[in-house]
Order: structure tokens, then C-alpha cells, then sequence
């Protein structure tokens, strides 16, 4: 497969920063003494507990169950009791908490009976796609989309292609390139599986030429399946957009609005394809994932395999701790990352690094006024003007921005990045996609409000139709029944009787 640079717009070259990581081999670290669970680390309805404090649980166990298809449950990452289920520490800049399970380990990290079934070839899709969904499995580049609903998308699909993105195009971030390296074979088997669910033609393993060493290894892992190609494609942020990827790959480019079904495709990160063949050769839920430490502040940057819920501190010490104080610390990667307002914010499903940045790392923070240099529209990937979304968008016009494709914005800090003026276009757009998002969930509810609303008053109407019309009835077979009465009574009166009446 050839790649043809000129099909793909915009995008920047940052600097990667990825062999501060990259050498070493994946950690571990201590068990952590407590572990914090959000109930909400996916897209979609936040999950409901199914255990109470004092509970007591085993490594892998259900402890929150999806309310909806678009949701995904929540399992305990090691053994030990329930303490609370109240409010926790949010990976969000806002320091505000959520709502979140608190598991104290036992120290035991005793695992529950774990179901493993033959061999998955030979089983259905859809039974497959639901034990996906039954695992907690969610898009681990940092989208966390329930997989399976991807999966179950595709299935109503002729999917032609599966992408598994590899390309892991985030400055610092190396989590994906050593899973590549070190479970190679485990990921070529979960995008097999995958393409067994899917009924696809193809597999493309698209990894950056940065990678050598992963593209080797995926490479020497394929090389027996005629139906998996693995491709070098060019390091350029942001290549693991899946809209971009598809592109870069096949040559299809998917339609504004549109998904990647539409064209055919389905692309799922290579972290998460070896989640989905751990859950489908093993029965092992997401209670894990890799984490890449990086950033000037840390003594050893590494890789490491952390259980869902640890306080991201207890990365920090098994890194050697700080060689001073960070100038921002980010969960994810410097263009699309969170900043954590402290070190006991846990690791969720979609963390894929946590950095702690000096200040020389930073750009200058501030801004000027915008000098119309097109730089943003130049640099954006989407085709988008960013300087005119930004205007709309920064006086709280959302219909204006949406006009100039705030809908198709897929938030990659390409327009920040390149602007002479250090103008924060990407927040601007974050939050108006927020505020978009809270005003289609507000019409949502209230068209849900409006609904039950006038299906109570149609209930309450017919209800008393029906009251009126039993009334009616009671009280017409009540005439009925002393009209038959008196007639009776009439009929059974002796004859020569004499009348009441007196003659005149």
C-alpha cells in the first residue's frame, strides 16, 4: 500500500519528545493501597452501582453496570472491601469531584472465576460484540467510545476495512508503541477477531515511521495472514484521527457528519484491539491499561501497566518522582490533554499518559490579537477556518460557529499550535462544543419532560373518560334495573283489585 501525502490537509510537526519513554520496557507498579473508580470514565450514561460499602470483591468482579448500550460497566481492578461511593477527585482542570466507587485492597489481588468459552472463531459476532460490551472495553486512544457499540455499528454495515491505529501521533506518548513491541502477536490476533466479528475483507495496521522498531515486530507478527497489512505512514499530528487515518490508508474520505462506516471502514486503536483479544481469549475485563510517564519533571520517564483507579501520584513515585516543580501537569498528551489540578486524580480508562511538563516544554501563554495570517486554516486538518469559528465562538454565537463547521472540529490544538498570537483557539472550541453539547442534552430532556408530560395528561383524560363512562353505565343498568323492578311489581298486582283512584 502506497501513501500519497498530498491527499491529507493540514496537520503539524511537533516536536515528539517520545524517546524520553520509548526505550524502556513496560513497568509495573506497587498494588495501590485504595483505588478510585468514576462511574462515568466513558462516552455515554454514567454506570450504576451494583455493590454497597462494606461490600466485599474479587479482581474482575462487576461493581457498576451500563444504564444504556452507550455506556460501559465498571470492574474491580483487585480484590478487597468497598469503602465509599460518594464523590472523588475528577480528571478535570475544574477540580470539581464525581461520582465514584472506593476500593481498599486486600493485598491478596484475588481474581473472580474468570468465563472462558472455545474458540471464538467459531462463535457468533453479535455474541462476541456483547461480551465485549459485558468487559467494560472502551476506545483506549483517548475517545472512549464503548467498543462494542462500534463493533455492533459495523455489523449493520459492509465494513471492507479494519484500521487498527497505530499510529500514536501525540508528542511524549509511547504507550501504544511499546504495547506494539512487546504484544505484537496478541494485537494481530484481536484484529483478526475483530474482522471475524465484522465479516471484513482487509486488516491495515497503520503505524508512524517513527516506530521502527513496533513496525518490525507487527510486521514479523503478520506475516503469515495474507488479510493484515501493516503500513508505514508519515508522523504527522494529528495521523491518529481516525478521519485522517482512514484517508491516509484507503483513499476514502469520509463525508462531513458522516462516520466511518459510511466508507466502509472501522478503525479501533491498537491498545484497544489487544484489550478486545484479552476479553475474548480470556474473559479478563478493562480493569488495566499502559500509561506513558514523560516530561522534563520526571526523574525516570517509562511506560508503565497500571490498574484502573490508582492516584496518578503513585506513577509519579514509580518513576523516581519529580526532579522539580512541574509547570503543568497533564493527564494525556500536550495537545489534547487534561490539566489535573492534583496528583490524587485517578487513572481512568482513557488516560493514555500523564506528564509533568517544565516551563521551557510550554509555549508562551500570552495571547495577542489575531493578525488574520491563516496560519490556523492552513494547519487544520478538517479544511476548517478556525479564526472564524473563533469569533463566533468567543462571543457565545454557537449557531455562528457551527456555520463555519464547529460540528466537524475535532478538537486536535493544530489551530493553537501554529498561532503566532498564542491565541487559544482549541479552548474556545472545547467549550463551545460543551455548551452545544448541554444545550441538545437540555432539548433532549425537555422534549423528554414534554412527552411524559402529555402522555400523563392523555393518561389522566382517558382515565377519566373511563370513570365518566363506568359512572354513566352504573347509573344507566341502575335505571335499567328499577325500571325492570316496577315493572315487575306492576305485572304481579291481583286482579279485581280495586283502584286507588276515586271516580267523580
Amino acid at each position: 500500500m502506497h501513501f500519497n501525502l498530498s491527499s491529507i490537509r493540514g496537520g503539524v510537526h511537533p516536536a515528539a519528545h517520545k524517546d524520553l519513554s520509548a526505550a524502556q520496557p513496560i513497568g509495573s507498579l506497587p498494588l495501590p493501597p485504595r483505588l478510585y473508580l468514576p462511574l462515568r470514565q466513558h462516552a455515554g450514561a454514567e454506570a450504576l452501582p451494583m455493590v454497597k460499602v462494606g461490600d466485599t470483591v474479587l479482581k474482575g468482579q462487576l461493581l457498576a453496570f451500563p444504564p444504556t448500550e452507550v455506556s460501559a460497566p465498571v470492574h474491580a481492578p483487585t480484590s478487597g472491601r468497598i469503602v465509599a461511593i460518594g464523590p472523588i477527585p475528577a480528571p478535570h482542570p475544574s477540580g470539581l469531584t464525581t461520582t465514584g466507587i472506593v476500593l481498599e485492597s486486600d493485598g491478596e489481588d484475588r481474581w473472580i472465576d474468570l468465563e472462558v468459552s472455545g474458540d471464538p472463531f467459531a462463535e457468533d459476532p453479535l455474541v462476541l460484540a456483547d461480551r465485549v460490551a459485558q468487559a467494560g472495553i472502551v476506545g483506549l486512544g483517548g475517545a472512549i467510545f464503548p467498543a462494542a457499540v462500534k463493533l455492533k455499528q459495523g455489523t449493520r454495515h459492509e465494513i471492507k476495512t479494519v484500521v487498527v491505529n497505530g499510529s500514536e501521533c501525540e508528542p511524549y506518548l509511547t504507550c501504544d508503541d511499546r504495547i506494539m513491541r512487546e504484544r505484537a502477536e496478541d494485537i494481530v490476533d484481536g484484529a483478526r477477531l475483530i474482522q471475524h466479528i465484522l465479516r471484513a475483507y482487509s486488516v491495515v495496521i497503520a503505524i508512524e515511521d517513527n516506530k521502527p522498531e513496533a513496525l518490525a515486530a507487527m510486521r514479523a507478527a503478520a506475516e503469515h495472514f495474507g488479510a493484515i497489512e501493516v503500513v508505514s505512514v508519515p508522523a504527522l499530528y494529528p495521523m491518529g484521527s481516525a478521519k485522517q487515518l482512514i484517508q491516509a490508508v484507503t483513499g476514502r474520505e469520509v463525508p462531513a457528519g458522516g462516520r466511518s462506516t459510511d466508507v466502509g471502514v472501522l478503525v479501533h486503536n491498537a491498545g484497544t484491539v489487544y484489550a478486545i483479544q484479552q476479553a475474548l481469549r480470556f474473559g479478563r475485563p478493562l480493569i488495566s491499561r499502559v500509561v506513558t510517564v514523560s516530561g522534563a519533571c520526571v526523574k525516570t520517564p517509562q511506560n508503565l501497566d497500571v490498574l484502573i483507579g490508582t492516584p496518578v501520584q503513585a506513577l509519579i513515585d514509580a518513576c523516581g518522582g519529580l526532579t522539580g516543580t512541574p509547570e503543568q501537569l497533564l493527564l494525556g498528551g500536550p495537545m489534547m490533554g487534561a490539566v489535573l489540578p492534583s496528583t490524587q486524580v485517578p487513572v481512568i480508562k482513557g488516560a493514555t499518559g500523564l506528564l509533568a511538563l517544565a516551563r521551557h516544554e510550554l509555549p508562551n501563554k500570552d495571547p495577542a490579537p489575531c493578525i488574520r495570517c491563516a496560519s490556523c486554516v492552513d494547519a487544520c486538518p478538517m479544511g476548517l477556518t478556525p479564526l472564524d469559528m473563533a469569533l463566533y465562538a468567543r462571543v457565545d454565537d454557537y449557531d455562528g460557529a457551527s456555520e463555519y463547521g464547529l460540528r466537524d472540529c475535532i478538537l486536535c490544538g493544530c489551530c493553537s499550535y501554529v498561532c503566532p498570537s498564542h491565541i487559544p483557539l482549541v479552548q474556545y472550541f472545547q467549550y463551545a462544543k460543551g455548551q452545544q453539547d448541554e444545550r441538545r442534552s437540555a432539548a433532549r430532556k425537555s422534549d423528554h419532560i414534554k412527552r411524559q408530560t402529555e402522555a400523563r395528561a392523555a393518561r389522566l383524560a382517558e382515565e377519566e373518560a373511563a370513570k365518566a363512562a363506568a359512572k354513566a353505565a352504573k347509573e344507566a343498568a341502575k335505571a335499567a334495573k328499577e325500571a325492570a323492578k316496577a315493572a315487575k311489581a306492576k305485572d304481579t298486582k291481583p286482579a279485581g283489585e280495586p283502584s286507588s283512584e276515586v271516580e267523580s
